[in-house]
């Protein structure tokens, strides 16, 4: 009988820390497979393995590509580079950027999920928006276990909370508690894998091979959703729609990936870059008035001066109301929306 023996774990901010207290609470041996990814900027050192190996003896390092997996082994994705576990290997690939983040914690959670079932224990730690939700959605699904980080001890809470409200989760603990409770778990007998419909398996496979980096495979992403109304905010590609469950996320056919809360935040950020945009064409426009109707005035037209000046002045009160438009413009998330600022809002009814 098939043991319990992969686990994958994802984090964004504040999930240094609650690594830390995670691995520092394991034994020194520990039958399973451990595979940790954290959502950082693809410039930033690999520094997370060196980190970690203060608190184990479990051999700790980054993911390299096509490495035998074995167990009492904490695998660690490099900067800049999903990590995807395979049937007794891992892919390390460069394939797009999903929910903002390369490496992302769905791919990794999504590809386990696929190879090995209901051996899988899906853990989400302190983060923002709703990352790892989908990834652990497809964990259930195939059968595995759900473990989420209690919201009130996580330095971000979000990712836990969304990971409550969107996923069947199993159990809900602080990271001392998570790390007893993975002791537990790992190494227990299962049994075989569930029913997965082939529409649901196929679809799960096509985007493991878009993060894998084949990227034509996106082509076929539009077979397993819906057109959106929605551009992709990296490519301007239309969006696909997925449901699963409760959930809700969108995919462009060159393999970009948002769930609806990242989706939401990046269009609200692109709201300020175009307003910006429009104000820095805004204040050209006034400063090349101005100096073309200097150089009317200087040749003695002043009647035609005075129309660019006139022009120019238009501009700047236009360009206010774009000033007035960014200092009140707020980019929105689920996070922000469920947990409002009471005092803002009063003050922007009054």
């Amino acid at each position: 009988m098939a043991k319990r023996n992969i686990i994958v774990i994802g984090a964004s901010t504040g999930g240094v820390e609650a690594f830390q207290q995670l691995i520092d609470r394991l034994p020194d041996h520990l039958d399973a497979a451990i595979f940790i990814v954290w959502h950082m900027a693809p410039t930033l050192r690999g520094v997370l393995p060196q980190l970690l190996s203060k608190f184990t003896t479990i051999p700790i390092a980054h993911a390299y590509n096509h490495e035998p997996l074995q167990t009492n082994r904490i695998y660690v994705a490099p900067p800049d580079h999903h990590m995807l576990v395979e049937n007794g290997t891992i892919r390390i690939t460069h394939g797009p950027k999903e929910n903002r983040f390369r490496p992302a914690i769905d791919p990794l959670f999504r590809s386990a999920a696929c190879a090995y079932g209901n051996r899988v224990i899906g853990v989400v730690l302190s983060g923002a928006l709703d990352d790892g939700s989908a990834g652990l959605w497809t964990i259930k699904h195939h059968g595995g276990l759900a473990l989420v980080q209690d919201p009130q001890e996580a330095h971000v809470a979000a990712m836990p909370e969304n990971a409550i409200r969107l996923v069947a989760v199993d159990y809900i603990l602080p990271v001392a508690e998570l790390a007893a409770k993975l002791v537990q778990l790992a190494g227990q007998d299962v049994s075989d894998f569930p029913q997965i419909s082939m529409e649901e398996d196929e679809k799960t496979k096509t985007e493991i091979r878009i993060a894998a980096d084949e990227t034509a495979q996106g082509l076929t992403i539009m077979e397993h959703g819906q057109s959106s109304r929605y551009a992709c905010p990296e490519c301007h590609g239309v969006l696909t729609q997925i449901r699963e469950g409760s959930l809700s996320r969108f995919r462009c056919h060159t393999g970009h990936a948002y769930s609806s809360d990242t989706l939401l935040a990046t269009i609200t950020e692109k709201i300020e870059e175009n307003l910006y945009g429009a104000l820095r064409g805004v204040d050209e426009s006034i400063v090349l008035l101005n100096q073309l109707g200097d150089q009317l005035a200087e040749t003695n037209q002043p009647r035609q001066a005075a129309i660019y000046f006139q022009k120019a002045q238009e501009a700047y009160l236009r360009g206010e109301h774009i000033r007035q438009a960014i200092r009140t413009h707020e980019p929105l998330s689920l996070e922000k929306l469920t947990h409002p600022d009471t005092d803002v809002i009063l003050n922007n009814l009054h």
